[in-house]
């Protein structure tokens, strides 16, 4: 199948599979990630391909979604690129992108690395950030009923890979426990440019909140 083809099937799957999809992880979450993918991609030696394919396919069952199954994912995605024929090495560093990308706590080692792997973990991340990172954290706290904000539960910084998946804590606390942390933990040069001015942004909107949590502005 003609390069242009395939991507352009690809997208079409992927907006009926996440048509009913919660805010922060719909079609406009992986379009996001494609377009930032594609502008990192461009400052990096890498196979495109995979990237695209990579980017598209990142998020299409998150295991968040379905009981916590991390397999079904990987598994959708495989199946989707073999009923297309796609070349098997494609497949497999396709997988490995979307087995390796979560941030699962921060504590999650990483068992394959590539520089596609990299720039589609770069481009995700991005979108955890800035205003639209502050969007969808608030998001998904409303769609899993959270609080947002109880100054007598801190965040917990040393949580392992099930505590994170299992957390119930204020909205407010995800900042802390994950969205602060992604600035440090790019992988290429555009990832972290851009992350540091989203990291900003984000620090100038918690002043705000506590300010008028505290009855300052």
């Amino acid at each position: 199948m003609e390069k242009q083809t395939l991507i352009d099937t690809t997208i079409a799957f992927v907006k009926d599979k996440l048509k009913d999809a919660e805010g922060g992880h719909d079609w406009f979450h992986i379009e996001r990630v494609y377009k930032n993918s594609l502008l990192i991609a461009k400052d990096e030696n890498c196979d495109l391909l995979v990237v695209e394919l990579g980017a598209l396919l990142h998020d299409i069952a998150d295991s968040k979604f379905h009981g916590g199954d991390e397999n079904i994912g990987p598994e959708t995605a495989r199946k989707f690129l073999l009923s297309h024929h796609v070349e098997g090495g494609i497949i497999s560093h396709v997988i490995k992108i979307i087995e390796n990308i979560s941030f699962k706590g921060g504590n999650f080692e990483k068992k394959f690395d590539s520089i596609e792997l990299q720039i589609v973990q770069d481009a995700d991340r991005l979108d955890a950030l800035g205003a639209i990172g502050i969007a969808r954290t608030f998001n998904y706290g409303g769609f899993k009923k959270r609080p947002l904000y109880d100054p007598e539960i801190l965040p917990n910084l040393t949580m392992s890979k099930e505590e994170y998946k299992n957390s119930v804590s204020p909205t407010l606390n995800h900042f802390y426990e994950k969205l602060l942390l992604l600035k440090d933990r790019m992988n290429t040069e555009t990832g972290k440019r851009i992350a540091a001015q989203r990291h900003e942004f984000m620090e100038d909107f918690l002043s705000q909140f506590y300010a008028e949590c505290n009855g300052e502005k």
